[in-house]
This record gives structure tokens, sequence and C-alpha cells, in this order.
């Protein structure tokens, strides 16, 4: 099945606005529904060949306060969740999210898979799927939801007042009823550490020129300019997305992910030179590194730079560290395009297309749609923005409220790579090329090619 997204909106001022407590109008509202509903699979969900853990969650005290919208008690009984957050931060921030869903009379239990083992297996996993499971906004959403693989939960939109229209866009089927809940959003950028710029007297680069200065002087130092991995052949969609944002503009990068644009243009070569010319300044071996493994070396300030969301935060276990995470906006490169485009994906929640147990389902994801679960979940892991306008932001950390801000003044906002395409082309076609690109930069015109001979296959199918 092929599918083209619509195109994506703008701006993310009225979610970001929601989350810190501001108003202000979303525009282009009615073409929201690819960017911040332009989500594809590039791995996903629950995996036959992974070993899954099983927390059952039982005796949460926390009640639903500040606009929660549940449904009292009508649902009862045991109730499953498909869960992709299993680093252990994010593992204990999600089981504090569940466990403080006031119906106690719920017992639900979280099924934990690796992050790229659920992801990759999705399609296999919605044969079989929990009750409600973790997934993405946007094209991955409205896949699925087209292809009848995921339950309506229209109903559940009903009451989620605290959630702003564009989120509502974003959780929207081609149909027009909603699949999807949204938890949180997080920008796309470049992660320091601002004791080791002010130790070492670094100045935060604006243009790629300053960006590779500052490169050369950190080879100089002894460390890594940036550090790099591509464990699951994804995280390296996110340099190859920000250099075509910045070298061919935003309305350029949503057209090639739709596959309007062709992948042996010269437009498309030239990020990929531009790409090359950046792997010297890389972590080596990208394709057999987890993104935590290249946090930790930025964390432990043996890399200077990473372009990665803010996620990253997830491996800062010391307070004082995490205090000291801070990003920039990745370099202009002419200035047609400038910085005016960011990449914001939004994770959240679906539903099996016939659960176990409808009603409970239902209840957990109407509260997973508010403050309270939102807020427990940021407590522990404060890596991200809550979708909920009613979140506590007086406990964000500086980064929060920097995400939030970065975010609402974009000019564009995109999903990622592998949320704004096609799910099959992203996961299968895609990700294995720029791959293969990074173990041989030489062979990018055959690799090209070969991309360029799949889209047309895939987009016309």
């Amino acid at each position: 099945m092929s599918e083209t997204p619509n195109e994506a909106p703008r701006s993310l001022s009225e979610l970001t606005a929601s989350a810190l407590g501001r108003r202000t109008v979303l525009k282009g509202a009615a073409g929201s529904a690819a960017l911040l509903a332009a989500a594809p699979l590039i791995a996903a969900c629950g995996s036959s060949s992974s070993t899954s853990a099983k927390t059952t969650i039982a005796g949460a005290t926390t009640t639903a306060g500040g606009g929660a919208t549940t449904t009292a008690a009508k649902a009862s009984g045991a109730l499953t969740f498909g869960s992709n957050y299993s680093d252990a931060k994010p593992k204990a921030a999600m089981a504090a999210a569940v466990g403080a869903l006031p119906n106690k009379d719920i017992k639900p239990s979280i099924n934990t898979v690796d992050h790229n083992s659920f992801q990759q297996n999705i399609t296999t996993y919605l044969q079989a799927p929990d009750d409600v499971f973790a997934w993405f906004a946007g094209y991955r959403m409205r896949f699925f939801a087209a292809k009848g693989q995921t339950g309506d939960i229209s109903s559940v939109w009903a009451n989620l007042g605290e959630l702003s229209s564009g989120f509502k866009t974003a959780s929207t089927g081609d149909d027009g009823k909603q699949y999807f809940v949204p938890f949180y959003y997080y920008p796309w950028a470049v992660m320091y550490r601002k004791s080791l710029f002010a130790d070492k007297g670094y100045k935060i680069p604006v243009t790629i020129e300053e960006t590779m200065t500052l490169a050369e002087k950190m080879k100089a130092d002894g460390l890594v300019p940036f550090a790099f991995a591509n464990d699951g052949k994804w995280p390296a969609m996110g340099t190859f997305d920000q250099l075509n944002l910045r070298i061919n503009g935003y309305q350029f990068h949503i057209d090639l992910m739709a596959g309007k644009g062709t992948w042996t243009d010269a437009k498309v070569k030239a990020v990929f030179k531009a790409f090359n010319d950046l792997l010297a300044f890389h972590q080596t071996g990208a394709n057999g590194r987890t993104w935590q493994e290249a946090a930790q070396a930025m964390r432990d300030k043996k890399a200077g730079m990473y372009t990665l969301g803010t996620f990253a935060a997830g491996q800062f276990t010391v307070q004082a560290d995490l205090d000291d995470l801070d990003f920039f906006a990745f370099p202009q490169y002419n200035t047609d395009h400038g910085q005016d485009a960011v990449e914001a994906p939004i994770d959240g929640f679906m539903m099996a297309k016939s659960p176990k147990n409808a009603a409970a389902a239902k209840e957990l994801l109407a509260f997973l749609g508010t403050a309270p679960a939102q807020d427990a979940y940021l407590k522990v892991d404060p890596s991200a923005v809550a979708a909920s306008s009613k979140a506590d932001t007086s406990a964000y950390t500086a980064l929060q409220k920097k995400s939030a801000d970065f975010v609402g003044k974009a000019k564009f906002i995109a999903q990622f790579l592998d949320r704004d395409t096609n799910p099959e082309f992203a996961s299968n076609v895609v990700g294995p090329a720029i791959a293969d690109f990074i173990s041989d930069p030489t062979k990018i015109d055959s690799i090209l090619s070969g991309v360029e001979d799949k889209k047309k296959t895939i987009f016309t199918s």
C-alpha cells in the first residue's frame, strides 16, 4: 500500500504554547496532518525475537487531578500495555505514568520490548498486539489505521480537552477518525555540554563554516567533534534530514518524503556530499553503535556534540550532568533556508483493533492524554515536553523550557524521516541506503539509483 502525505504544518506554536500555558493560533491547521501527522515506521512495535519484560502495576496512590477525564470505575480487569520504552529511565517513567491511573480496578501489565526490535517487528506485532501500545503520530499512525490494523478511539477524544487541535490533527486517520493519543514531543538539534564549551572557550556555531572550524578545534583538543550512531538504521536519518532541510529547504524535503522528488537529483547528491564532508568529524563505526552509546560519549566529554533528539538526556543519570546539557540549532548552509526548519516528533499511544479489554484500554488512553499521567512520566524522565495544556510546566528543566520555545519559534516543523514517509520506504529502503553510504560514501551514486528505483515501485503500488 502506498500513501502520499498532505502538506505538513508550518508551526507547532499552538502545541508549544499549550505546553507552556500560552495560547496562539496554529496556522495551516488543515495542512497539519502530514507534518504533525507524518510518521512512518522505521522500526517500532512488539518483537517476536526479543525477550519481553512484564511489569504489573498495582497499588499506585496518585490520583488524577488537574483536569483528568477518565471514566471513573466503569472499566475493570486485566489490561496489557505494549511498551518500547526499554531504557532504564524511560522504562521507570512509563511505569510511573501507567501506575498513576486512578481506577485501581484496572490491572495493567506493561510488556516492555527493546526499542529497535519493537519498531522493526511492528507488522508481526500487530497480528496479536497488546490492548494499548506505544507508537508515533502522523504517517506511521495513519498507515496502519488505513490498513484497519488499529482501533478507532474517536470516543476517547471526546474527553481529551487538554490536547490542542494541532495534536488532534496529528492523531487523525485518513477517514477522519482518531487513532492516537499524543503524550509528548521533543526537538532534534545539536546536543552539547555547556561546561565543556565554557572550559574550552568554544562558541556556538551558526553557519556550517563556523561548525567546521569548531570541529577542527575539537579534533586538535583530542575530542571527537560529533558523537555518531546508526544501530537500527534510523539515527543517521536525523543528520540527513537536517542537511536536506538546511540545503534544499522544507518543501523540497517534504516532497522528497512524499515520493514526489527524485533521489538521483543533484540536490539530493549535494546533501550526501555535505554529509560526507561531515563524516570526517564523526565517530567511525556508526552502524555498529547504539544511540545510547553515542550519547554517553557526549555525556562523558569524549565527543563534543551530537545531532539527536533531546531524548539523549535519558543517558544523563546525574542531575548535575543533566543540568549541564544544552542544544543549538543545526547550522545554516545558505541564507535561502537559514535555520528555519526543525524536527519535532510526537510520541504517544494507540489501541489494538480488537483489544481484549476495550473499556479499560480506552480509559487508560484517556488518562495518558492528561496532565497527571504526563507529569508522572516527566518527573522521572524530563527529556521531552508534555502534550497536555495543563501539564505542570513549573517543574520543567531548562532543557524542556528551551525545547518548547525552540519548537514554538520554528517556521517549519518536520517529524522525522521515518515518520514523514511511507513506512516500507523508510525502513526497507532509505534506512539501509544511509547505512550503506556510511560504510562506503564512494558508492553514493549507485546507492541513490537503487533508492530511486525502489521508490518508484513503493509509491506506485
